[in-house]
């Protein structure tokens, strides 16, 4: 039997097993804004808050891909701006050996997943830094989202990594 049926190592040494991972992730971009400090928190109101998500992906080298988590949050009370905060969080994905029409679903649905804990953690610590309390966002299922999506229409190679 050959070795390259039942996916195993070459024997040559050759790795012919698909492999997908995280190389590293990093704050691309990161702003915090208070406009109404002090007065704003005078108020014993809780914020009306507002979460919106994005997710970019880009080929950045041969096998290596830049996935960018945006989450842009915007806090009001009583029509004033309590804070707004942009973060753009990145990560570095890396394949070998994965099928070209496998990257998407990985890159849309499972690296946003690896990646979010770290987002949320970065947007946490600033609005606390801000003076407020911490912001935890509950968990997305992002694999579902990116098969609710995908359910809806079908993406050309052109449109990877634009949810």
């Amino acid at each position: 039997m050959d070795d390259l049926d039942n996916g195993a190592p070459a024997a040559n040494g050759a790795d012919t097993a698909p492999a997908a991972g995280l190389i590293s992730q990093y704050v691309k971009d990161l702003s915090f804004e208070n406009p109404n400090a002090p007065a704003i928190f005078q108020s014993q109101t809780q914020p009306a808050i507002d979460v919106q998500f994005n997710i970019g992906a880009s080929q950045v080298a041969d096998e290596v891909h830049e996935l960018v988590l945006k989450i842009d949050v915007r806090a009001e009370v009583d029509g004033q701006v309590a804070f707004i905060v942009d973060l753009s969080f990145a990560g570095l994905f890396g394949f070998r050996n994965v099928p070209t029409d496998q990257i998407q679903p990985f890159l849309l649905g499972e690296a946003p997943r690896l990646l979010f804990p770290f987002a949320r953690r970065v947007l946490a610590d600033a609005v606390r830094d801000g003076g407020f309390p911490p912001l935890l966002l509950d968990p997305i299922d992002f694999g579902q989202l990116y098969l609710q999506q995908a359910a809806g229409r079908q993406p050309t190679t052109t449109e990877v990594g634009q949810a």
